[in-house]
């Protein structure tokens, strides 16, 4: 029995060759690991699930050049950045969205230029409603500005540093509207 067992186990490999990072999976939306943006290559800071009372809306990934764990450290690089919003039922209708972008300038941007303000109305201008299984993707590139892109057309950048840090705190900044957990989770800290 023993030369049996010895057998068996010097007939398995040493080691298995390990598997791709395929990325990461989060209520039926994966998305990779890494992402080219610009000639950059982003990495998945982390995956958030945006829950409105029992609805579940979308999943959300955070993509960044230098992973973090901090808020404020993100949002002070001046580095390419995506946002991506995989809606997962009918509720991302333009209305919804408008309304929590200006409660998040509001509340994570207090004092905001009147510039900034008109941006975020110029904004709301490019949105529509979004349908189950669509994309919201919101991509900073420094020089360029923001760019939003609603399932897979582009409908228009945004410019300036001061905009796609006033977006992006909208999810991590002080008060994010999806919530503390939500935030947590895009920023790897759950």
């Amino acid at each position: 029995m023993l030369l049996l067992l010895t057998t068996l186990l010097s007939a398995q490999p040493a080691a298995l060759p390990a598997a791709a990072d395929t990325g990461r999976t989060m209520n039926g939306v994966t998305m990779p690991a890494t992402i080219d943006v610009g000639g950059t290559t982003l990495s998945l800071n982390g995956m958030a699930l945006r829950k409105k009372f029992i609805i579940k809306v979308y999943v959300a990934g955070l993509y960044v050049a230098s992973a973090s764990r901090s808020a404020d450290e993100i949002l002070g690089a001046d580095a390419p950045r995506q946002m991506v919003m995989h809606f997962i039922s009918g509720h991302g209708t333009k209305d919804k969205v408008c309304g929590a972008w200006n409660d998040g300038l509001k509340d994570n941007t207090p004092g905001a230029s009147a510039e900034l303000q008109q941006q975020f109305v110029d904004l709301c201008g490019m949105m529509q409603d979004l349908k189950k299984g669509e994309s919201l993707t919101i991509t900073y590139l420094p020089g360029t500005g923001t760019t939003i892109n609603i399932a897979g057309t582009d409908k228009g950048t945004v410019a300036g540093k001061d905009f796609a840090d006033a977006i992006l705190r909208c999810w991590i900044g002080p008060k994010p509207g999806p919530g503390e957990g939500f935030k947590k989770n895009l920023l790897g800290q759950s």
